[in-house]
């Protein structure tokens, strides 16, 4: 037996480790589901938010001005600051106190995540004619009846190939909750059982590996919806 073979059964196999992994590549599964959902909310929001204050002229009153402001804050902000210093705000400052810091990387990946989804509904919803929008309201609907009814599902059609590399880019992502400590994802886990046997490239192949193949899984999931939606908008 080779040493890299060695290696393999002492990092994988031996004690049981695989199921360490399955453990940490279910946390990282959870993390960008939790997140995903969270930043999906709070990018609607926005997103509406921005297009209603772009499209609609009239109704910039003070209130609006202002939420207008702070989504464009908050938008610039999180997309201009590293997601690892965002994370370590979280949980070492803001929720320095919490134990179960599980939520708090679902808050940060979620906040994150929230700003670029925000952007990428928006654009999905002005590539949307504005005439549907104008044919809404002259059928006496309110702007949120137009929005929930006609333009919001067309323009999720548009960007659901786009919310999906938003869910592949997440999913790497949630590596960076490493830094909080006691999260085991499956960077966490492969760190760990690499200080034990004392050999940390074995292992972080192997979380390696198990990243691209959900990656690629991802990946050839979303191809397939890409496929249906074009030979749906052909027909």
């Amino acid at each position: 037996m080779n040493s890299l073979q060695r290696q393999f059964i002492q990092a994988f196999i031996e004690k049981g480790r695989w199921k360490n992994y399955l453990d940490g590549l279910g946390i990282s599964l959870l993390l960008t589901i939790g997140a995903l959902v969270l930043g999906v909310l709070i990018g609607v929001l926005i997103a509406v938010v921005r297009t209603q204050y772009d499209q609609n002229p009239q109704g910039r009153n003070i209130a609006m001005r202002f939420v207008n402001g702070i989504c464009k804050i908050y938008t610039t902000v999180i997309r201009g600051t590293p997601m690892m210093v965002q994370l370590m705000i979280w949980g070492f400052v803001i929720f320095r106190s919490q134990r179960n810091l599980f939520p708090v990387a679902v808050l940060g990946l979620g906040l994150n995540s929230g700003a670029y989804v925000a952007e990428i509904i928006r654009s999905g919803i002005m590539s949307i004619d504005p005439g549907q929008m104008e044919a809404g309201r002259s059928l006496g609907l309110g702007y949120t009846q137009v929005m929930k009814s006609i333009i919001i599902p067309q323009a999720i059609k548009n960007i659901l190939p786009a919310l999906g590399n938003e869910m592949i880019t997440l999913f790497k992502d949630t590596s960076l909750v490493y830094v909080l400590g006691s999260i085991k994802d499956l960077t966490r886990v492969a760190n760990n059982i690499g200080a034990r046997i004392y050999n940390y490239l074995v292992p972080l192949i192997l979380a390696a590996l198990m990243y691209l193949i959900i990656v690629m899984i991802l990946t050839w999931l979303l191809g397939i919806l890409e496929r249906r939606l074009r030979r749906s908008d052909r027909t």
